[in-house]
């Protein structure tokens, strides 16, 4: 694609996290697709929206099935109004408001083979295995790509069915690997060395590659892919360069994607020889397990016309009969499965598959819907071919908990779905729950859809809050659900308050726009948090997260916890005793470190430097130029400005600006000018600071080339664009007219001189400025600002990364282009660099919901009751990879010291007292009970005492009461419902590793037993 052209897609801006995800050919043939979907209750309702939601072209729903109460505990277009009406024409509405651009029809008729022909992929949600199996052969026939989808209770099958010769165009969701070459030998095999910084092991023996922008060796430039061999020390094998020219500096090494071919059994056959998804041996028994639960489920259904009920002991051992008495599975040489049915197993589905949960139709809907934006984008690979996830691991461990057939029975409800798996009872205990929702965006919403199904907080003291300070954009609506075109511009945590309580009119909630971070503790302090009986975070950033899991340490309240990136998703749960607590990854403790400046400025080696310069060449051009001369016009003279802000005024006068621009050439001048500062003259000169040849030593090597000046030819895209931008954002800067139009401007650059170095600002600040002006350089400073105090103020541009018509994004991605091709770096694309920039995360809706799905089900293990560690998953999803894991936390750790023995959770409780304690009476206290000799008492970073005081200090700060000691030392008092002090140690003989339990002093209101305990 010409890189003066904006794609032609529709509304780039709703799917811009997408795009991200998806790359532009698949989500345009997203946007042709055509799919049928055949079932509507939750497992159906969850596949339409995120179809919906990602920009699917036509949605035809299909089922003439009247809406029952037991649908819309996972139904989130029905509502008891719709009781009785087709659940596919209830839903429609609803749909098609998701998204404008997507066509939702209902078909009414029955499924025919001419039906068929008018689809590209058919999906069959909670359909009978007679209508499986006679669809699936009719699309397999015609080449329709065919999903089953079903969920019975915590059990959920999905099954794939693409055809025999299915191609995936591009299987993985990496962007192809892309490296800077060093050298390249002549010679067969020539040998590739690549740079420093780059990592030879993200490429593998067989890869094919290409290559670009190479001096030298030019005929490699854009050759037809060559396989690559890696070898020992990570050079790599391309083969034959020995007649070509010799390699002479730069270029870069790119990994180009094959498609694969992959084959699919019709499902007649499937059923006896399932290929399954796991990843390891023991999943693939309990999957196999699991096919056999649900072809002895049909099988019940068949024979009995209805499925067994809920928890009812003789139809669970029906259903174990019949699986035992299937025709045994086969392996893929056709052989019998050995390895025993697991009854057991089989008996728990039977007794719990009555019911319909959200969270397993979010789950399986999210990766259902994965699967058909495979079968229409041709990207990723799709499912080999069967998919089982259970979650029985949410039901009680110990068998006499388990829920039974009254308590189970229906109670003509919206929860009738829920109660059929854990029973009326856990209803109530769910309705009094009092939860706190951090994050109102794209996993939020999500969580507050499964809050309102699930009934969390609809009764009695129960409620809740969700707290997000952002505002809906139009990149939202691609994956919120909650959130709609009218939304835009609204908080966020208002919208899905309201649309929550839509969903579910007993659901309670209250929205708060404030943040929850240092600065709110008195919004969000003891008194809140005492309401609280959980937490759930959907947070974007690592700061964020690790605030609120300190806050649930500290308040000892269960964290769940989620996040996604692309088609990856993570979900974990942190149990106050039981787990350990939330941990940010390590690579991100230093992940807002910026880079050295001297590094961006003069000697970038990565495409991230190149477009953190860019970055900063347009705050310096187009906002802080404007910001400084529009101070400056508020004073009265040059006298009022200070020294440092003086030079800084001389370098934009006499260098960003120099003249105030009339017309659209004399921003186009400008422009120019500044490319030929940039990329041209201000290499050239950084060459004169700093030659290839230092003093007889070679001065630049790895991981930095020397620079080489670029030449401006009009006939470049990339010189073109830039200059465009940069012309188009000098205008909006001065208030003057811009123009798009590229013949014209490329025209009109062939015609115009190139400024020479004379009439250009100076490369280096120190050849402009001294540290000091004298009067003569003032006189001039007070000359040049006369043309720019006679008129209107300036308009400093803040960069907005999501608006593509303004610019921003062009300069900064053209910007970032030329300086690499200045050092020999491979460029980002526009994309690469929107996201690298904007600090994007790739988003699409059904990692978001599949992650959703997961925190719900970890939330009806809290709610439960107390329960093991065995119980409670960590969970990782890759939907690209079929990746799927769910794993046991670790417990927390134990330390010890001396007498004292204590986990994460735990703390020292020592009470105020009547009256209150003196700092003397704590120290003596914490030695006489726990063997702690203090060293060092800490309130956050101040200290309250110290054992290296003077003699004269401690006597003067020993004898004061402690909330006394605080006020003289922070200058704070505690608020009147403040319960506690929190205060930290260190004492005498500790380890380096020894990290002790904060100590809570307890803030009595009435006398209290002088007493300290670490409570478990």
């Amino acid at each position: 694609m010409d890189v003066l052209e904006p794609s032609k897609l529709l509304d780039e801006g709703r799917y811009s996290r997408q795009l991200y995800v998806l790359g532009l050919p698949a989500m345009q043939r997203l946007q042709e697709a055509k799919v049928l979907l055949s079932g509507l209750q939750g497992l159906g309702a969850e596949v339409a929206k995120n179809l919906v939601l990602m920009g699917v072209g036509s949605l035809t729903l299909h089922d003439p099935h009247p809406t029952c109460w037991s649908d819309l505990a996972a139904q989130f277009f029905l509502s008891e109004q719709d009781l009785a009406r087709s659940r596919a024409e209830a839903s429609q509405e609803l749909l098609a408001k998701l998204n404008g651009a997507v066509q939702v029809h209902v078909y009414t008729g029955d499924i025919t083979e001419e039906l068929l022909l008018n689809f590209q992929v058919v999906v069959l949600t909670t359909s009978n295995l007679e209508e499986q199996l006679k669809v699936g052969t009719l699309c397999h026939k015609h080449g329709v790509c065919f999903l089953v989808a079903d969920t019975r209770g915590l059990m959920g099958q999905l099954f794939c069915d693409f055809g025999e010769n299915f191609t995936v165009q591009d299987p993985t969701e990496a962007e192809p690997m892309t490296a800077t070459i060093q050298h390249i030998s002549k010679g067969s095999p020539g040998i590739l060395t690549l740079r420093k910084e780059a990592d030879a092991h993200y490429f593998h023996n067989g890869d094919l590659v290409t290559f670009s922008s190479i001096e030298g060796m030019v005929e490699l430039n854009h050759c037809d892919p060559r396989p690559i061999h890696v070898q020992e020390d990570g050079t790599l094998e391309i083969g034959d360069t020995s007649n070509f020219s010799c390699y002479l500096r730069g270029g870069a090494v790119t990994e180009v994607k094959s498609s694969q071919t992959v084959s699919h059994e019709p499902l007649d056959a499937a059923l006896l020889q399932p290929r399954v998804v796991a990843q390891s041996p023991q999943e693939v028994h309990r999957a196999h397990c699991l096919h056999q639960a649900f072809r002895a489920l049909h099988k019940f259904q068949q024979l009995s016309g209805r499925p067994p009920q809920p928890w009812d002991p003789a139809d669970a051992e029906r259903v174990v009969g019949l699986a035992r008495a299937l025709e045994p599975l086969r392996g893929t040489e056709g052989e019998p499965l050995e390895k025993p049915l697991d009854e057991a197993l089989v008996r728990r589905v039977a007794l719990s598959s009555a019911g319909g949960l959200s969270p397993m139709a979010a789950v399986l809907g999210a990766v259902a819907a994965q699967e058909v934006l495979k079968a229409v984008s041709r990207k990723f690979m799709p499912l080999d071919q069967w998919l089982y996830f259970d979650a029985l691991d949410c039901l009680p461990e110990d068998g006499e908990h388990l829920p039974n057939p009254e308590d189970c029975s229906p109670r003509c409800c919206r929860y009738d779905g829920q109660i059929a798996v854990f029973g009326a009872g856990f209803q109530e205990k769910l309705s009094h729950q009092h939860y706190l929702l951090v994050g109102a965006g794209a996993i939020g919403c999500e969580l507050l859809k499964g809050f309102a199904l699930a009934g969390l907080g609809a009764g009695g003291s129960g409620g809740v809050t969700v707290a997000d300070m952002d505002h809906v954009e139009h990149s939202n609506l691609s994956r919120q659900f909650l959130f709609r075109t009218q939304d835009i511009g609204r908080p966020k945590a208002e919208v899905a308050a309201e649309a929550a309580h839509r969903l579910n009119s007993d659901l309670r909630v209250t929205p708060r726009t404030d943040p929850l971070d240092s600065t709110t503790e008195h919004i969000y302090g003891d008194e809140f948090f005492s309401r609280v009986d959980g937490v759930a975070a959907a947070l974007d950033s690592f700061q964020a997260r690790r605030y609120v899991a300190a806050r649930c340490t500290h308040y000892l309240k269960p964290l769940l916890e989620a996040g996604t990136q692309g088609t990856r998703g993570s979900a974990s749960v942190f149990i106050p005793h039981v787990t350990e607590e939330y941990r940010a990854p390590t690579s991100t403790i230093s992940e807002d470190a910026p880079y050295p400046v001297c590094t961006v400025r003069y000697f970038p080696s990565t495409v991230e430097h190149t477009l953190q310069w860019a970055r900063d060449e347009f705050e310096g051009l187009f906002r802080l130029s404007a910001e400084t001369i529009n101070c400056q016009q508020a004073l009265t003279s040059l006298a009022d400005t200070d020294g440092p802000n003086l030079l800084t005024l001389q370098q934009v006068v006499l260098g960003a600006l120099r003249s105030r621009p009339r017309t659209w050439q004399d921003c186009v001048m400008w422009a120019l000018g500044h490319w030929q500062l940039s990329f041209h003259y201000g290499i050239t000169q950084l060459l004169k600071h700093l030659p290839p040849n230092k003093e007889g030593t070679r001065f630049w090597s790895d991981p930095t080339q020397c620079p080489q000046p670029l030449e401006f030819d009009a006939n470049q895209d990339t010189h073109v664009l830039y200059v465009l931008a940069a012309a188009n954002l000098y205008a909006q800067m001065h208030g003057l007219p811009g123009s798009q139009d590229q013949p014209a401007l490329r025209e009109m650059l062939k015609l115009l001189p190139l400024p020479g170095p004379q009439d250009l600002a100076p490369i280096f600040p120190s050849d402009l400025a001294s540290a000091k002006l004298g009067p003569e350089q003032v006189q001039r400073l007070h000359e040049a600002l006369k043309v720019w105090s006679v008129d209107a103020p300036l308009r400093p541009l803040k960069f907005e990364k999501d608006d593509d018509s303004n610019f921003h994004v062009d300069f900064v991605a053209a910007a970032a282009s030329l300086r690499a091709q200045n050092y020999g770096i491979p460029p980002a694309n526009r994309a690469q660099s929107k996201r690298i920039v904007g600090q994007i995360i790739p988003a699409i809706a059904t990692s978001t919901a599949a992650v959703a799905g997961l925190v719900g089900l970890e939330l009806y293990k809290v709610v439960g009751g107390p329960r093991p560690l065995s119980a409670f998953r960590h969970s990782y999803l890759h939907l690209a990879e079929n990746y799927f894991s769910r794993w046991v936390p670790c417990a927390p750790a134990i330390q010890k010291f001396n007498r004292l023995t204590w986990t994460c959770w735990d703390r020292l409780k020592v009470p105020a007292g009547q009256p209150e304690r003196t700092l003397k009476s704590l120290l003596d206290h914490l030695q006489e009970q726990h063997g702690l000799k203090v060293n060092m008492l800490l309130q956050g970073k101040a200290v309250l005492y110290s054992v290296r005081w003077s003699p004269e200090k401690q006597a003067q700060y020993l004898p004061l009461r402690v909330t006394e000691l605080v006020r003289q030392v922070t200058g704070q008092v505690p608020e009147p419902e403040q319960q506690v002090l929190v205060l930290e140690l260190s004492c005498e003989g500790e380890d380096e590793d020894t990290t002790f339990p904060p100590l809570h002093y307890e803030l009595c209101k009435e006398a209290a037993p002088l007493h300290s305990n670490i409570e478990p």
